[in-house]
């Protein structure tokens, strides 16, 4: 029997209108009535996550930063955390600065950029976080972070992260949340690191746990769970390490998974 469920929010609990759809809330909202923990497992930062676990009336920890930060939605206790290494973190900010690319830090659950452009608008609205600019951004390096994030083209940012592997090799973990979102995190703040960290903190073996996700900083949460699930509109990759490939995320996916394998309704 299922006992908990981790879920990504972008393109998997959200729909593309950024919204997540009355009969979703309906299904985790049966889901909790069964005593099954339901926590969203994100690339995002704190506040944002805990905005739509609020809508959710989910008051459990969320995974955050990609699985860098764990932390109660309504206490604020902290349960997890893995700030990214200074030496990774000034090299990756020189790099940027040298390749001129738009780079976004997190500290103190705030967003920081250099300058306010298309990239820092785009994403605060996506976020539904305000972004600040910071004249002195450069040395935002020596203070502890929890996620970088380098906003581009596809094709360059594959270029970008496969530099950076050379450069930094096992100091940071890097993935893609979407494919103009680059991310770099410490090698242990993954979404499978920090789901190992909560189904242990509810007393729950992994086997008893659902990953619902769609991309590829999805990866680890999927073979970390019990049951690894891939929205229908999903990266290839994830799709073929999944255990289950769900309907899209426009078509109600979560709740799909929901009712199959928790209420057992479908």
């Amino acid at each position: 029997m299922y006992k908990m469920i981790a879920i990504d929010i972008d393109d998997t609990l959200v729909n593309d209108e950024n919204q997540v759809t009355e009969g979703t809330k309906q299904a985790l909202r049966d889901a909790l009535a069964k005593d099954v923990v339901v926590t969203l497992a994100t690339g995002r930062m704190y506040a944002s996550a805990n905005n739509i676990a609020s809508q959710l009336g989910l008051n459990v920890p969320l995974i955050t930063y990609q699985g860098a930060l764990v932390k109660t939605a309504l206490g604020g206790e902290v349960l997890y955390e893995r700030y990214l290494p200074q030496t990774a973190a000034r090299a990756i900010f020189a790099y940027c600065k040298e390749n001129e690319l738009h780079l976004q830090t997190y500290i103190n659950d705030q967003l920081y950029v250099r300058e306010s452009n298309d990239k820092a608008v785009a994403y605060g609205k996506l976020s539904k976080i305000p972004f600040i600019v910071e004249p002195e951004f450069d040395a935002l390096a020596d203070t502890p972070s929890f996620k970088l994030l380098i906003i581009d083209d596809p094709d360059k940012l594959d270029r970008v992260a496969q530099e950076l592997r050379e450069l930094l090799g096992t100091q940071v973990h890097i993935t893609k949340s979407k494919p103009h979102f680059l991310e770099i995190m410490h090698p242990e703040g993954t979404k499978g690191h920090a789901l190992a960290h909560l189904a242990g903190h509810f007393g729950l073996e992994l086997e008893q746990v659902i990953a619902v996700g769609d991309s590829y900083n999805d990866r680890e949460l999927l073979e970390t769970a019990g049951l690894g699930v891939a929205m229908a509109n999903a990266v290839d990759p994830l799709k073929a390490i999944a255990d289950y490939v769900t309907l899209s995320n426009n078509e109600d996916g979560v709740k799909h998974v929901v009712d199959k394998f928790i209420l057992q309704t479908v």
